[in-house]
């Protein structure tokens, strides 16, 4: 079915971001057509060919077959607070339409006042009824888990959830019985060896699933039912294109009890998809496609990769990840 898509005219991007974001100021990416549209492929550059295999078959499976019928019409979305101060925090939760917010905490060893500022600060911009949750992207001990948690829980006025306190399952299973706050697994899921077998039941009470980065949005849906809890589905910080991949998955999954964390084009600079068509958030929203949003023409001049040795190594890595893709792997 790869024979349908034309690899070699696949267009690169290079999008500024309003603030460091997991550790990048730039968003880079390629975007590549197929006979059902357009799809994104855009692992982040830490990323071995293994891993960035199941990107690349999130991008073939929308360039080539689509995606399963949805059962809703629209997502709830939070916004996404990036580990800024108080003042810009918020400004961007009282801008943003959302009645939940996601706030980005551990940002460094000595983060704690900081993150406490931040949440602290999004809560005065939401109000008293709307949902926190914060996330530590695995960085933190069991002990600092549990007393950062504690304050956090404090300062929020109640956290909906913590996503990711620590790196383990063993881990998070023992900070989720310290604490009274809901746990979440994202990395757990989806970095582990084979995220249809991952055991998280135990250990978490919420599964972030993340279409781009599981396979595709049928993988994503079967990784889903086999974490047996409910479920949040997160961007993996790419444009419209591939933004449409994770609405699809979040249209499709049999139960959605929480909001998504989708609105993330709001930490780019810009996008790649025009007008109505640019997947944001409206009044706290957004809408499930039902095809590829395609890009327009001029904004794919506009951020066009230039830097041609760049440029050449996202053409190489594309082409090993395609051979890569080709390998028999677990849970395929």
């Amino acid at each position: 079915m790869t024979d349908s898509i034309d690899f070699d005219a696949a267009r690169i991007y290079a999008i500024p971001m309003r603030a460091r974001f997991r550790g990048i100021t730039v968003r880079e990416g390629m975007l590549i057509d197929g006979p059902a549209g357009w799809g994104e492929f855009c692992p982040f550059a830490d990323y071995d060919d293994v891993v960035s295999a199941f990107w690349l078959a999130t991008t073939i499976e929308q360039c080539t077959v689509g995606w399963p019928e949805p059962i809703r019409d629209r997502i709830p979305i939070n916004c996404t607070i990036p580990a800024v101060g108080p003042e810009r925090a918020h400004e961007i939760t009282a801008t943003s339409g959302c009645r939940t917010a996601k706030v980005k905490v551990a940002d460094h060893p000595d983060s704690l006042a900081e993150d406490l500022a931040r949440v602290e600060a999004v809560r005065d911009a939401l109000g008293p009824d709307a949902a926190i949750r914060v996330d530590a992207n695995g960085v933190w001990d069991v002990d600092t888990a549990i007393t950062h948690i504690r304050q956090l829980d404090k300062a929020a006025g109640g956290l909906e959830y913590v996503e990711q306190p620590c790196r383990t399952i063993d881990e998070l299973a023992a900070v989720r019985r310290q604490v009274d706050v809901r746990i979440a697994a994202d990395e757990s899921i989806r970095r582990a060896e084979d995220p249809l077998r991952v055991a998280v039941a135990g250990a978490a009470d919420v599964a972030v699933i993340k279409c781009t980065p599981l396979g595709g949005v049928r993988r994503s849906l079967r990784v889903a039912e086999a974490a047996g809890l409910p479920c949040v589905v997160s961007s993996a910080l790419e444009t419209s294109v591939g933004l449409a991949a994770q609405l699809a998955l979040a249209g499709a999954l049999p139960e959605l009890d929480f909001a998504c964390g989708l609105g993330t084009l709001s930490l780019l600079e810009g996008d790649v998809v025009s007008g109505a068509a640019s997947l944001r958030p409206v009044d706290g929203y957004m809408p499930v496609p039902r095809v590829p949003p395609t890009p327009d023409s001029a904004l794919l001049d506009t951020y066009e990769l230039t830097d041609s040795h760049q440029a050449a190594r996202w053409r190489d890595r594309l082409a090993r990840v395609r051979d890569e893709l080709d390998r028999p792997r677990n849970g395929s």
